[in-house]
């Protein structure tokens, strides 16, 4: 017996009321804890991995030290991307993270930036000079790059010629404000804050040598509040395939 057109009609309707239930159980939501200094990659990255896999990725932005007593105190985040190694190391033996999760999805570079032209030269001789006065860095305490800037500073030889000039900001993202609104005419900041594709987008900057810190090993990890949500886990295989890497390579950090 052939189906009139209206039943076909409802036919249709139905499977396609099912598909889209079934796309809508499959999408899940993931809330991301992000070390400062690498907002603009996962923001480009997010777009991808929202449109490839279906799933969405809500990033809140800081200090890596901040997130840590953050995540302590019960804060909802499933995924923590760090600015080091250590925190989530710390919180993996702490029982706070999925076991066998914890991976380094970037690998930092440190830079000497200003956001005037030719005020910072090649080699950061502008740090031994006396024409500025702010020099900007994160909070060591808080902040693995601006740990990496005192250390720096040390293996140069000016903490002592630089201690009167510091300003600090709570993170990366606030160290680099400081330069860029001109309350510091200098400062170190994470090299993907100013550099995009093989270039350099604005100002002025010295990438420091890696000798003069130590690595700024980037790891990931699932939180224990994010060990039964698809999404986080598809995060974190997305953060290994090619399309991030690519991303994650084109603002200057090694993999």
């Amino acid at each position: 017996m052939r189906a009139t057109p209206l039943l076909v009609t409802l036919k249709s309707l139905t499977i396609a009321v099912a598909a889209l239930s079934a796309g809508s159980a499959l999408a899940d939501e993931v809330q991301v804890a992000v070390a400062a200094n690498f907002t603009a990659p996962i923001q480009a990255i997010a777009r991808d991995f929202e449109k490839d896999t279906g799933h969405k990725l809500v990033a809140s932005f800081g200090a890596t030290g901040q997130f840590y007593t953050q995540i302590k105190n019960g804060a909802p985040f499933e995924v923590f991307l760090a600015a080091d190694e250590t925190t989530p190391a710390k919180l993996e033996s702490e029982n706070e993270t999925v076991k066998g999760s914890r991976f380094t999805y970037a690998v930092g570079t440190l830079a000497l930036w200003s956001a005037k032209e030719g005020y910072v030269d090649d080699k950061g001789q502008v740090l031994k000079g006396n024409q500025y006065q702010h020099l900007s860095i994160a909070n060591p305490k808080a902040a693995p790059y601006g740990l990496a800037a005192t250390q720096t500073l040390d293996k140069l030889g000016l903490t002592d010629a630089t201690k009167a000039r510091i300003v600090e900001g709570q993170s990366i993202a606030q160290a680099y404000q400081f330069v860029q609104t001109g309350n510091a005419e200098l400062g170190f900041v994470a090299l993907s804050q100013v550099f995009k594709d093989g270039k350099q987008t604005s100002g002025s900057a010295w990438i420091v040598p890696a000798d003069l810190h130590e690595p700024i090993k980037q790891d990931a990890v699932i939180l224990n509040k994010g060990k039964d949500n698809p999404a986080a886990k598809a995060l974190m295989e997305y953060l290994k395939g090619p399309k991030a890497a690519a991303v994650i390579k084109s603002y200057g950090y090694e993999l």
